[in-house]
């Protein structure tokens, strides 16, 4: 059987269609002389020509591409001046399988992966990950036992493109590019401590998180002083994302956070003290006195919280202004207190009816967006918040209210398996068992077995649907 090539699918479509070589150069905008050529084998097709043939048969963007690859790179020697506008073309239409070929291809010659490399760093700042990250997974292999910088940076930027939705999926991968951390350029070191600690965070590993933030607010330290303090002023390679002083203030921010979380607020309170001392701040360009000013606000909002998470309500009218004007910080800062009211048992009617709208807001706003790590972290902390509402109007006998919120809540943690999060709300649900409609227990029965379908592929844990 003879096999099928791009100058003979040409050729063919000329003759069924009965048009001229001539005419058709009028139509694809392709010279006749170079379309005649390429009939007769006397030329290879150049990326563009080939688009523009495609176009002028009608026929669908990068239907040829399968084609291409064996004529110009299987069965002839790869060339980088045509691989590289294929690879970019291949990118821009989505064409994985096409691009997973020619990397297999260029693979065999280890003098092509500084050039992937390359490419996959344009591919990534223009947002194409998955091409990218098919081309730093080529250049790591390649690379595995050299301990380079490069691969190093090719696994942190695995690492960034892998975060999304899965729990699961971003904890593996945030443990696989733990260890490739100290292998990074001394600035690069800094931004991926940062990225590690915020994800640990997502996933409340506050164990991780103060390890990580540590080491960023050691590392950080050390390359301040030697930038300003020393008698020969060492020049960085590059700058970092920030002003250096901020990876500093974040690890002192982390810190106290990790400490709230787990309860010793006295120690949470001495790191916002920490972040909030600038006085041995020696940057002062218009970005650091912005970012200065922010942190002192962030400073003064946490000190508030942690006054209201050890029961001190006289400074919630200022804690709620101020969470007025941040709506980033809504979900988090109305949560800490709820878990605050319902410790200490105080009423917060009022301020649940003052941010119902804009809770409702951001919830359908979030819907809206495209699946990312950034809607797994709202998606979390909106989880929550409903529980912990659902538990506050338990707690005040609104048995009606309550549910619907645990049904809220029961609903986001099966889409995103928050296990401790189904836990609580089927304790709060079977509860109020006796209280709830027959529609809202058949509600609940499915969503239980969404979970139990969940758990069968895991040896987790398991609920009653009883």
């Amino acid at each position: 059987m003879k096999q099928m090539t791009i100058r003979a699918e040409l050729a063919d479509y000329l003759k069924k269609q009965g048009i001229t070589i001539n005419q058709f150069a009028e139509v694809s905008k392709v010279n006749s002389g170079t379309i005649s050529n390429i009939i007769n084998g006397n030329r290879p097709i150049a990326m563009q020509q080939l688009d523009r043939i495609t176009e002028g048969m009608g026929l669908e963007e990068g239907c040829y591409y399968d084609l291409y690859v064996d004529e110009c790179f299987v069965h002839s020697n790869p060339n980088w001046r045509r691989l590289r506008p294929f690879l970019y073309r291949c990118a821009e239409l989505d064409k994985l399988e096409c691009i997973a070929r020619v990397v297999g291809i260029m693979m065999d010659s280890l003098s092509y992966t500084p050039s992937l490399f390359d490419t996959a760093e344009d591919f990534f700042t223009l947002g194409k990950h998955k091409a990218a990250a098919m081309l730093y997974q080529s250049v790591a292999e390649s690379e595995k036992y050299q301990h380079s910088e490069r691969l190093a940076l090719c696994q942190y930027r695995l690492f960034t493109i892998a975060l999304g939705e899965d729990r699961d999926a971003n904890l593996r991968a945030a443990v696989q590019f733990e260890g490739f951390v100290n292998r990074l350029d001394e600035v690069d070191q800094l931004d991926a401590l940062k990225d590690l600690a915020n994800t640990y965070s997502a996933l409340r590993h506050w164990d991780k998180v103060m390890a990580m933030a540590k080491e960023m607010g050691n590392k950080a330290t050390i390359q301040y002083h030697a930038k300003y303090d020393r008698a020969r002023k060492s020049r960085l390679q590059k700058e970092p994302e920030i002003p250096l002083f901020s990876y500093i203030q974040y690890s002192y921010m982390l810190r106290s956070v990790v400490y709230r979380e787990l309860g010793d607020y006295d120690r949470a309170l001495h790191y916002v003290n920490m972040y909030m001392d600038m006085n041995w701040i020696r940057e002062d360009t218009e970005e650091a006195l912005q970012l200065m000013n922010q942190c002192m606000e962030w400073a003064r909002a946490n000190i508030n919280l942690l006054r209201i998470l050890k029961g001190d309500i006289t400074v919630l009218p200022e804690y709620v202004a101020y969470l007025e004007q941040r709506e980033e910080e809504i979900l988090s800062g109305l949560f800490k207190i709820l878990q605050a009211a319902n410790y200490y048992q105080f009423n917060v009617d009022d301020i649940l009816l003052q941010f119902e709208g804009k809770i409702s807001d951001c919830r359908d706003r979030h819907q809206l967006e495209i699946r990312s790590y950034n809607q797994q972290i709202f998606e979390d902390r909106y989880t929550n918040l409903m529980a912990e509402i659902a538990f506050y109007y338990i707690r005040r006998n609104k048995y009606e209210i309550s549910i619907k919120y645990i049904m809220e809540s029961l609903e986001y943690s099966v889409k995103i398996n928050s296990e401790s999060c189904i836990i609580k709300c089927v304790g709060m649900f079977e509860e109020l068992r006796h209280t709830v409609s027959l529609e809202t227990q058949k509600e609940y029965r499915n969503l239980i077995s969404k979970v139990q379908r969940i758990n069968e592929k895991k040896n987790g844990f398991v609920v009653s649907s009883a």
